[in-house]
């Protein structure tokens, strides 16, 4: 008996899934537009159910379609049969999973969804089924074999129901208007809700900011350097508009017996880089590391007047790098 490698395994199963997909695709009508329909125009929440393997793939669609805008929940079928029914109210709308359509648990959900008069959507690939013929609307999974070697552990079709609820979720975004804010939002720990957050969301404000008039001594700006203790202090013209920093770096450059007795306009580095309040820390962090040798402060301005500051420590804090 040949050894079957496990890249030849490897290639078959991305193969099978990927044929899979491409019949899906090619299957695609006017019922999906229907269930988008029905889902957008739900007044409740979008609950999603499911047995075995489906169950699992439900749980993820609910989680995407919750955080992408939608809101939503994963009912199991068993805890449901228990009590679990009283969450599903009339303003909901109910997507039940199920590749072959019969499995017995989801009877129990069926019945109150048909007594109630409940939308509910069906994801199968038998629209014959008990499940096909108790629906609404129908989204079709594809009558492909399976990844698995034997035929039989579910692959291929959870592979085509996961990415069924990716475009319900991604359609309803964009239907919706769902922006990055929104996402952020919903996200507000870890990686992503760092990434999202905007400069604003970090900047300091008000009597934070180091600032100085142009006609003021280097005195004067070393005090107010050591008093905001941000390494830096943004110079005003007699319009309160920004025109020059004096960073750390300057009074290095700058040594000198007379420096405290010097006016700040001559010292300056005039038209430093700045941004505006709504970009994102990230944008921030990007433009700061690619000035020149590199910048640790920045200046946010509304026009030409300054708003805030934003130092590349509260970027790192922020989780942004």
């Amino acid at each position: 008996m040949t050894e079957i490698s496990d890249l030849h395994v490897a290639r078959q199963t991305i193969d099978r899934e990927i044929e899979a997909l491409k019949t899906m695709e090619n299957n695609l009508d006017d019922t999906l537009g229907q269930a988008l329909d029905v889902l957008q125009k739900t007044k409740g929440r979008v609950i999603v159910t499911g047995m075995g393997k489906s169950g699992h793939i439900g749980s993820k669609i609910a989680a995407t379609m919750a955080s992408t805008g939608t809101p939503s929940f994963f009912l199991h079928p068993s805890e449901a049969s228990h009590g679990d029914l009283g969450m599903i109210t009339s303003d909901d709308t109910v997507i039940a999973i199920s590749n072959s359509g019969e499995s017995k648990e989801l009877l129990d959900i069926l019945t109150y969804c048909r007594r109630f008069s409940i939308p509910l959507i069906a994801i199968t690939k038998n629209p014959e089924s008990s499940l096909g013929k108790n629906s609404d609307i129908i989204l079709r999974l594809p009558d492909n074999r399976e990844a698995c070697p034997l035929g039989l552990a579910p692959m291929s079709s959870t592979t085509a129901t996961l990415v069924m609820g990716d475009i319900l979720a991604a359609a309803l975004m964009v239907r919706k208007g769902f922006t990055e804010q929104d996402f952020r939002l919903r996200h507000p720990g870890g990686k992503l809700g760092a990434i999202l957050r905007h400069v604003s969301d970090i900047m300091h404000t008000g009597d934070e900011m180091p600032l100085i008039g142009e006609d003021a001594i280097m005195q004067d700006a070393l005090i107010k350097m050591s008093e905001k203790m941000l390494g830096c202090v943004g110079i005003l013209n007699k319009d309160g508009d920004l025109i020059g920093i004096i960073t750390d770096g300057d009074l290095r450059r700058w040594m000198a017996p007379n420096l405290i007795e010097e006016k700040v306009s001559k010292v300056m580095t005039k038209n430093p880089r700045t941004c505006t309040a709504d970009i994102l820390i990230a944008e921030a962090v990007n433009i700061m590391n690619n000035t020149g040798r590199g910048i640790t402060n920045m200046f946010v301005v509304d026009g030409k007047k300054p708003i805030g500051i934003v130092h590349i420590h509260d970027c790192l804090r922020a989780g942004v790098s």
